[in-house]
C-alpha cells in the first residue's frame, strides 16, 4: 500500500475503535476517557502495533480537541459569572498550589533530582487536566451542579498560574536570569488580561455576526475565531486553552445553545482523538519501570486534589456529596503536566518525563473512574439518613431562594441540593 492508503486504513481503524470504546463506556456507565487512553497506550511506542502514518494528523487533532473542549465549556458561563467566581476562589487557588505542588517537589528532591527538575515535577503534580475534566463534567451531566463553578474556577486559576509558572521554569531550565523571567511573566499576564477584557465586551458583536448567518457560516466563524484567539494567546505566552475558553464565554446566551449544537459533534470527535493521542505519546518500555513511584505519588496527590476540591466547593455552599464530587473531578492530570515534563527533558533532565508520563496515565485513568463513583463513595462514608414512611426526604429539599429555578439532571448525578441556576440549557435534562 502507498502512504495515503495506509493513512486512511489507520484512521478508519482508529475511528471504528473509538466507536466500540464509546459503546463499552456507555454499556458500563463510565466515561470512555480511560478506555481511549489505554487504547492509545496499547498502540503507542513499544505497544502492540505502533501508529505511524496517522501520527501527524493525531498530533494536530489532539490540540484542536483540547480547544473545542474548553470552548464548549466556556459556552456554559458568562464573563460576569467567571470573574465573580475567580474572586471568590482566590484562596482556593492558593490551597491548590500548596497542597499539590509540594508533593511533586518533595518527591523530586527525595529521588535526588536537581532542584530545577524537582520544581518541574512539582508543576506536574500541581495542574489538573482542563480537557479531561471538561469532558467528565459533560459526560456525567454535572454542568449544572452547585460544585461545578468551584471546579472551573480552580482550573482557570491553574491555567492562569501556568502563564506565570512556565516562563519562570523555562528561564530556570535554560539557566537564564530573573529579568528574562519577569519579562515572560509580564507578557503572559497581559495576554490573559486582554483576552478576558475582550471576552467581556465582545458579546454583542458576536451575537450580530452569528444571528444573520447560516449554520455553515456560523460554524466556520466560531471555529476560525477560536483558533485565531487560541493562537494569539499561545503566542503571547499564555495557554491556548484559556483563549478558547474565553471565546466560549464571549458568546452571548441568546446564541450559545445554537453554537453548542453546531460544535458538539466536532468536539466529540477531536476530544476522542486528543485522548487517544495522549496515550500514543507514552513509551511503554519507559513507563512500566516508573509505575511503583508513580503509583505512590498518584495516591498522595489524588488525596490532595480531593482536599482542594472539597475546600473550593465548600466556599460555594456545596453539600457533602458535592464537595466530594468536586474533589474527585480534579484528580485527572493531563496536557500541562506532559508539557512541563517535556520542557525538563529538553533541558537534559531525562528522568522527569517517563515518571511524569506514568504518573499522568495512572491519574488520567483512575480519576474518571473515581469521579464516576464519587456519590457511591460518599454514601459509604456517610450513609444517607433514613426517613419515616410517608415523610419527605430532607436530603432532597431545595433551598427556598432557588425553588423553581433548579435544573433537572440525569438520574444518579447527585443530591439536588448540589444543583444551581445555570446560564443556559446544557442538553442534559
Amino acid at each position: 500500500m502507498n502512504d495515503l492508503a495506509l493513512l486512511f486504513v489507520e484512521l478508519g481503524l482508529i475511528v471504528s475503535g473509538l466507536s466500540v470504546l464509546s459503546w463499552l463506556g456507555r454499556r458500563f456507565g463510565l466515561s470512555p476517557i480511560p478506555l481511549f487512553l489505554l487504547a492509545g497506550l496499547a498502540f503507542g511506542t513499544g505497544g502492540l502495533a505502533p501508529v505511524r502514518e496517522s501520527a501527524s494528523f493525531i498530533e494536530v487533532g489532539s490540540q484542536i480537541g483540547v480547544l473545542l473542549l474548553l470552548l464548549l465549556l466556556g459556552l456554559e458561563f458568562t464573563a460576569d459569572e467567571l470573574v465573580q467566581s475567580l474572586r471568590r476562589h482566590r484562596t482556593s487557588g492558593v490551597v491548590d498550589l500548596v497542597l499539590n505542588f509540594a508533593p511533586g517537589l518533595a518527591a523530586g528532591l527525595l529521588l535526588g533530582l536537581p532542584v530545577v527538575a524537582a520544581l518541574s515535577l512539582g508543576g506536574v503534580t500541581w495542574v489538573s487536566s482542563s480537557g479531561m475534566i471538561a469532558r467528565l463534567l459533560s459526560d456525567f451531566g454535572r454542568l449544572g451542579n452547585r460544585e461545578t463553578p468551584s471546579v472551573l474556577s480552580v482550573l482557570v486559576l491553574e491555567d492562569i498560574a501556568m502563564a506565570l509558572f512556565l516562563p519562570i521554569l523555562i528561564v530556570m531550565l535554560a539557566g537564564g536570569g530573573p529579568l528574562q523571567a519577569l519579562a515572560g511573566v509580564a507578557l503572559a499576564v497581559g495576554a490573559v488580561g486582554l483576552a478576558l477584557l475582550a471576552a467581556s465586551r465582545a458579546g454583542s458583536r458576536i451575537e450580530k455576526l452569528l444571528a444573520a448567518r447560516s449554520d455553515e457560516e456560523s460554524l466556520f466563524l466560531l471555529l476560525g475565531l477560536t483558533l485565531l484567539v487560541a493562537g494569539i494567546t499561545e503566542g503571547l505566552g499564555a495557554s491556548a486553552a484559556v483563549g478558547a475558553f474565553l471565546v466560549g464565554i464571549a458568546v452571548p446566551t441568546e446564541v450559545a445553545e445554537r453554537a453548542r449544537g453546531l460544535l458538539e459533534p466536532l468536539r466529540d470527535l477531536f476530544a476522542a482523538v486528543f485522548f487517544i493521542g495522549f496515550g500514543l505519546t507514552a513509551d511503554v518500555h519507559e513507563v512500566v519501570p516508573m509505575l511503583p513511584v508513580a503509583l505512590a505519588l498518584a495516591v498522595v496527590t489524588a488525596s490532595t486534589k480531593v482536599a482542594t476540591g472539597w475546600y473550593a466547593a465548600g466556599r460555594d455552599g456545596a453539600a457533602f456529596k458535592g464537595r466530594l464530587r468536586a474533589g474527585t473531578a480534579l484528580i485527572a492530570r493531563g496536557e500541562f503536566s506532559i508539557v512541563i515534563a517535556g520542557l525538563a527533558a529538553a533541558a537534559g533532565h531525562d528522568s522527569v518525563k517517563p515518571l511524569a508520563t506514568a504518573y499522568v496515565l495512572v491519574l488520567a485513568v483512575s480519576g474518571p473512574v473515581l469521579a464516576r463513583y464519587s456519590d457511591a463513595i460518599a454514601d459509604r462514608i456517610r450513609p444517607p439518613a433514613r426517613t419515616a414512611p410517608g415523610l419527605p426526604d430532607r436530603s432532597s429539599r431545595v433551598g427556598h431562594k432557588q425553588v423553581g429555578r433548579r435544573r433537572q439532571r440525569k438520574p444518579g448525578s447527585g443530591d439536588v441540593r448540589d444543583t444551581l441556576p445555570h446560564r443556559r440549557p446544557t442538553g442534559i435534562e
